[in-house]
């Protein structure tokens, strides 16, 4: 995925109302962007912090800018989670994510299960179908930690879990993709900490026959893309 426009260099001064942050531009302008991003975004908004934001494309919007990018140790990582579904759909598209190979047919926001849509749908007129769900990941604690997801309690993604066991059970095909937008990671696991509900779904949606997968990010102020796979390393 490439942005529409340069990105504009700036520091966080403080992120409120969720989607809301308050930003110095590097000419020294403050102002307020929209940070598309409805965790908690634990360990990616520190005030004080490089950031990157988009300008609107329509110059009538309320706020001009959007918070896409902070930088952290050195790290760029991505936090609009408007974005995760587009790049990892160009990647399945062009053949980068192995596990998902051989649908000439990719749909998107497809209704399923019980008042759910599904990130991607995939089809192919000799298999079953295949559902993808993505989940965008941001968190890191400590520098030499995993990349984890959630960074909150989300029931919604608990939700996510029985309906994809659930579709396993009708014949289809099933499948989490957890999309770290950050390169700085070797591994993934589940912040069961956080959110114990989600992890023991995770685990039963895997007994039940839904896969997992994680792949990184290579973000940079032009481009955010698939990177690589990371080593799942989930709670037992």
């Amino acid at each position: 995925m490439k942005f529409h426009a340069p990105l504009i260099e700036g520091i966080l001064i403080k992120r409120h109302k969720r989607f809301l942050a308050e930003i110095r531009l590097a000419s020294g302008e403050e102002v307020t962007a929209h940070c598309a991003n409805s965790g908690s975004m634990l360990s990616v908004c520190d005030p004080g912090a490089r950031i990157w934001v988009s300008p609107a494309a329509n110059p009538e919007r309320k706020l001009r800018y959007t918070w896409e990018i902070i930088e952290v140790n050195g790290a760029m990582v991505g936090i609009n989670t408007s974005h995760p579904n587009q790049i990892v759909s160009e990647a399945i598209a062009a053949g980068r994510i192995s596990e998902l190979t051989g649908y000439p047919i990719l749909k998107r926001e497809q209704k399923y299960g019980k008042n759910s849509r599904i990130d991607i749908l995939l089809e192919a007129p000799d298999r079953p179908p295949c559902y993808v769900e993505v989940k965008n990941v941001t968190m890191r604690r400590g520098p030499q930690g995993p990349a984890e997801f959630p960074d909150s309690v989300t029931s919604r993604g608990t939700k996510h879990l029985q309906e994809l066991g659930d579709m396993v059970e009708a014949g289809a095909r099933a499948m989490m993709f957890y999309f770290v937008q950050r390169g700085d990671c070797d591994r993934f696991t589940v912040a069961a900490d956080l959110d114990p509900e989600y992890a023991k779904a995770l685990k039963l949606a895997m007994k039940r026959g839904v896969s997992a997968v994680c792949y990184s990010a290579r973000v940079t102020p032009k481009i955010i893309e698939v990177d690589k796979p990371l080593t799942l390393a989930l709670p037992a």
